[in-house]
């Protein structure tokens, strides 16, 4: 029975990082997306924190693999695609990047689990990608560009363009 439970003892960070992700949704529906960017940062820390911990105890697993892939696509994909949405509306490079974002952050990770790789990202990592977008958006200043840095961080996390592992 512990057996068992350190086993699954990383998925709770990694459905830690997917409720963050859900709250986070939840207050863009209600037209706070900077709230929700903070949401955003939380998720990272699980993120992080949840293969840290799977290494450590050596109870890495495909399982959780998958569902690492699938809590990030909602925290670091579709979060801040609609955060960025809701924050910049009405503007065709947001509508674009409120598409595309979530799409090649999505190809990343099937990447990512279909070819893995020693010592580098081969593209740029969604957690990267989707907090550098909520990072951009604080800064109002920069609205004007920040929906084509989000399009410019789709193409980055679909190149070939290799990032070394920290």
């Amino acid at each position: 029975m512990l057996d068992r439970i350190i086993r699954y003892f990383p998925n709770i960070f990694t459905l830690s990082n997917l409720g963050s992700g859900i709250v986070a949704l939840v207050f863009i529906v209600n037209h706070l997306p900077l709230i929700a960017t903070l949401f955003v940062v939380l998720s990272a820390v699980f993120d992080m924190l949840d293969g840290k911990i799977a290494r450590s105890l050596k109870v890495t697993s495909e399982f959780g693999v998958e569902l690492d892939s699938l809590a990030d696509i909602v925290s670091f994909g579709v979060v801040p695609a609609l955060a960025l949405y809701e924050t910049i509306p009405h503007q065709a490079a947001s509508t674009m990047a409120l598409m595309v974002f979530p799409i090649a952050g999505a190809l990343r990770l099937a990447r990512f689990n279909t070819r893995p790789t020693k010592g580098y990202f081969e593209g740029l990592p969604i957690p990267a990608a989707g907090l550098l977008v909520c990072f951009l958006l604080w800064f109002p200043v920069l609205y004007g560009f920040t929906a084509y840095a989000a399009l410019v961080l789709s193409i980055l996390m679909v190149s070939k363009i290799r990032f070394k592992k920290v």
